[in-house]
């Protein structure tokens, strides 16, 4: 069966606040999102949220257009069809004792995950890739026991020079609240 998760990419302006106002705003729609993760990007002043939202839960479309009622959004695009560079990270805490942590950083080294921390009952693995070798990594640590989890959410970009996610800057005297949806002249999620 083919995935419904959804990876949208939201271009804001970087202003205490904006987190607060999207996360109001899913929970006020009632989005169930999957992950969402926001960082800094190459632009001055404007940050990036990649959000996944899975579609047999919350409708896509309607995503986008709420994220645009935002005055601080710039662009959104749904990546999710194009050919993207997706990553998480996870930090996982497990149990470990000396019989079994040559066996743990066996399988640790067959994910090409890293051990960052070692304590006397404990290890912790770093490991960085798409979902499913996160979740498959994780589960066979179950068995040794795990003491936390801290994942990251999915990261995405697209490859190349195609999709790429360009902030057209609106004049400074248009920052006042705007109609929802789109801007005139932008669809309403644009796949660059």
């Amino acid at each position: 069966m083919a995935s419904t998760k959804h990876t949208l990419v939201a271009l804001v302006e970087d202003k205490p606040g904006v987190l607060n106002q999207v996360a109001s705003l899913f929970r006020r729609r009632g989005f169930n999102i999957e992950s969402i993760a926001v960082g800094h990007t190459e632009l001055p002043k404007i940050s990036r949220m990649t959000i996944v939202v899975d579609e047999a839960t919350t409708a896509v479309d309607q995503v986008a257009k709420q994220l645009y009622k935002v005055v601080e959004v710039v662009k959104v695009s749904d990546i999710t069809h194009d050919n993207i560079v997706a990553r998480e990270l996870a930090l996982i805490k497990v149990k470990a004792t000396p019989t079994t942590r040559s066996e743990i950083i066996q399988i640790v080294d067959i994910f090409r995950a890293d051990i960052v921390d070692v304590a006397p009952d404990s290890l912790v693995v770093q490991v960085t890739g798409d979902e499913d070798k996160i979740d498959s990594l994780y589960n066979l640590l179950r068995g040794f026991g795990i003491k936390e989890l801290a994942r990251t959410g999915r990261i995405a970009m697209t490859r190349g020079t195609a999709g790429a996610l360009v902030a057209a800057r609106r004049p400074e005297k248009a920052r006042h609240r705007r109609p929802s949806g789109p801007r005139k002249g932008e669809a309403e999620i644009s796949n660059v």
